[in-house]
């Protein structure tokens, strides 16, 4: 494969010529033919891979920087990894659909989680909450801010940091030292 010629291809490629889009397709056909032999997913046949290898290829062509002069690698890369992540999807897609996750069994009711919360389990998390809020009420300003932001609002620990203009670790820091006094808190209760 001539590298120098699929940048010019992939050059015009992004100014929409048709038959450099052609010819790019031909140029990595070889490629693509070998991923598809070698590939097996379960549901998909062999040109329904091939029609996904081409995909990715030209959904590299739209995504690809041209100052790089890399694009065969930039596009091998693309397609094994969509290939690679299309296996997976289906993996775990082909336990929770189709006949694999049938239960064929007299019992199946029992196999369904339990929608109505019993009483007790209500309660025990009223006293979990309360138990909380006490907690809470123990620390000063500067801690509650920090679990509003982190646990409230779901900003991450380093955006905290940031917005307060101190160490990334020093906010992990406080943010423990924080979890360990409302965990002490809430001992002391029990």
């Amino acid at each position: 494969m001539d590298f120098d010629y699929v940048e010019t291809l992939v050059t015009r490629c992004k100014n929409n010529d048709e038959d450099a889009k052609e010819k790019l397709a031909y140029e990595f056909r070889p490629l693509i033919y070998s991923i598809s032999k070698r590939t097996f997913i379960d549901r998909y046949n062999f040109h329904y891979i091939i029609q996904e290898c081409y995909h990715s290829l030209f959904k590299s062509v739209s995504k690809y920087n041209l100052e790089k002069h890399r694009f065969v690698a930039y596009a091998t890369n693309a397609i094994k990894n969509n290939m690679n992540d299309l296996i997976k999807r289906t993996r775990t897609r082909r336990s929770t659909e189709g006949s694999d996750a049938l239960s064929l069994h007299d019992d199946v009711e029992n196999d369904f989680p339990e929608l109505e919360i019993s009483t007790e389990t209500s309660l025990c998390e009223m006293c979990d909450y309360e138990d909380l809020k006490l907690a809470l009420e123990n620390l000063n300003k500067e801690e509650v801010e920090l679990i509003d932001f982190v646990f409230y609002k779901n900003y991450t620990v380093k955006e905290y940091a940031y917005f307060k203009n101190m160490c990334y670790s020093t906010a992990i820091q406080k943010k423990k030292n924080i979890l360990m006094k409302i965990l002490n808190n809430i001992s002391l209760y029990y």
